[in-house]
């Protein structure tokens, strides 16, 4: 695997990009050899953000972004999330009978004996009416109700949108459907 480091508000010094190459290469065993794996570090907040992107050829990119107090700990915990999310592509992938080249070949030869069988259940339903407001009125509606999302209908654009709380203390989310 190929890894290119990029940092903002931290120095990528030689230990730190040897360390991440290492935790990393628990994952060489699901790559092709040369599958490119993007790491990005950076701080927010006091918080160390780590950031890895793999791009997958003909679909999205698997990402995973953690945040912690320590940044080690931080990739540690993003290492883990990624492994689950090829887990459950490979799955997806062999379900509808394809295989993918940025993958090893072995990779799809075999499921691991020990992965859990993760099943996606909706266990509720929930219809709402998107009333018409604007976005600030939304985000009060939201607070309001002690949710982290609200759905609703822009008086502006007459479009269904969604606002959200953002990881980040006092911000919000605006989401636009376009039809």
């Amino acid at each position: 695997m190929k890894y290119e480091f990029t940092g903002r508000g931290i120095e990528i010094t030689d230990q730190l990009k040897e360390i991440s190459m290492k935790k990393l290469d628990r994952l060489d065993r699901y790559f092709a050899d040369d599958t490119k794996i993007f790491v990005k570090y950076r701080t927010e907040n006091r918080d160390a953000v780590v950031e890895i992107t793999i791009p997958v050829q003909g679909s999205s990119p698997i990402r995973s972004e953690v945040r912690d107090k320590d940044k080690l700990t931080a990739l540690d915990l993003s290492c883990d999330k990624l492994e689950r999310q090829v887990v459950r592509y490979r799955k997806k992938l062999q379900a509808k009978g394809k295989t993918d080249k940025t993958f090893d070949s072995n990779f799809f030869a075999t499921a691991p004996a020990d992965a859990e069988e993760e099943v996606s259940v909706i266990r509720r339903v929930k219809r709402v009416a998107a009333k018409p407001m604007d976005p600030e009125e939304a985000i009060l509606q939201m607070e309001l109700l002690g949710h982290d999302f609200f759905v609703f209908r822009n008086n502006a654009t007459q479009q269904v949108c969604v606002v959200y709380k953002r990881t980040e203390a006092g911000t919000y989310g605006l989401i636009e459907t376009v039809e």
